[in-house]
């Protein structure tokens, strides 16, 4: 049997590993530790990694399912959260702006790679700087032009600055649109193909690994989104996961948050993506080595 050799810099690499999954997954599992305390133990029951007592009052009492008796005796405020709304809003939210922003983008990124154009390397060299532009700074502006436009408290208002496409996306994407060979192309181009069909019937199917990556992404980064929905889109109709959060924690009247209620539904906030990631996971790695053959 064939033995590996243990070198020094093999073992500190598994360490600074190991460190590093435990430093990014020990937040998370004490959310969840905490959404499993009840609320008379949380500063009591503080030793170990799982609570004494674990119970599920506290996702019972966010979602509504108890009376508000109930949950005034399982330590709560008794606020709750109209989580199925919510997360409705947030699945359409993402969806839209994954969906169209990934289109657009793939659009614009097979555009800078193989049409010809006035002014081509010029347009692409602004798109660039433009990640150097902190989104703090197109705050306001984008607040004021929806505002103008009557969008506030929309679904329209809210996706409307991000729906089109983001420099990074299109960097990206422009980047595998380069590495398709130009054998495919000019064979679609003699069956009588312009640059749509090539676009629709040869770019698009031959780069699902990178627009899963972008969309994937792009899924993570809007459903986390606070800001811009917390300006936007305040009314109960239009409300996110992470509004209502945020919601949920100023209603307590306590002069302490109800932790143990935040935290269940903080973790119920975070399953639908946690879900996605598991399934989509593998795909997303697998993307991430693609080529452009087929």
């Amino acid at each position: 049997m064939r033995t590996r050799n243990l070198s020094a810099g093999r073992v500190f690499a598994w360490i600074a590993m190991i460190t590093f999954l435990v430093v990014t997954i020990f937040p998370f599992w004490w959310m969840v530790r905490t959404a499993l305390t009840p609320a008379g133990d949380l500063f009591t029951d503080n030793a170990g990694l799982l609570p004494h007592d674990p119970t599920f009052i506290n996702f019972l009492r966010v979602l509504g399912l108890t009376t508000e008796a109930e949950a005034r005796a399982a330590g709560g405020s008794g606020a709750k959260i109209d989580f199925a709304r919510y997360l409705l809003n947030s699945i359409i939210y993402c969806g839209l702006i994954a969906g169209f922003q990934t289109l657009f983008c793939a659009m614009a990124g097979y555009a800078f790679a193989r049409l010809r154009f006035p002014g081509r390397d010029a347009v692409f060299a602004i798109l660039i700087a433009a990640l150097m532009v902190p989104p703090i700074f197109t705050l306001l502006p984008n607040f004021i032009l929806v505002k103008d436009l009557g969008l506030i408290n929309t679904m329209a208002g809210m996706v409307a600055p991000t729906i089109l496409m983001t420099p990074f996306a299109v960097f990206f994407l422009r980047q595998f649109f380069l590495s398709l060979p130009r054998d495919v192309e000019e064979a679609a181009i003699l069956d009588g193909n312009g640059p749509w069909g090539i676009f629709w019937r040869i770019a698009l199917p031959m780069s699902r690994g990178p627009l899963i990556t972008i969309g994937l992404t792009t899924i993570v980064w809007a459903w986390k989104d606070f800001l811009w929905p917390l300006l936007v889109g305040r009314g109960e109709d239009n409300r996110l996961v992470t509004v209502a959060l945020g919601v949920f924690r100023q209603q307590s009247p306590n002069t302490a948050p109800d932790w143990t209620g935040l935290m269940a539904a903080s973790t119920l906030s975070v399953l639908p993506v946690l879900i996605l990631l598991v399934f989509m996971g593998k795909r997303l790695v697998q993307s991430l080595n693609f080529t452009g053959s087929k």
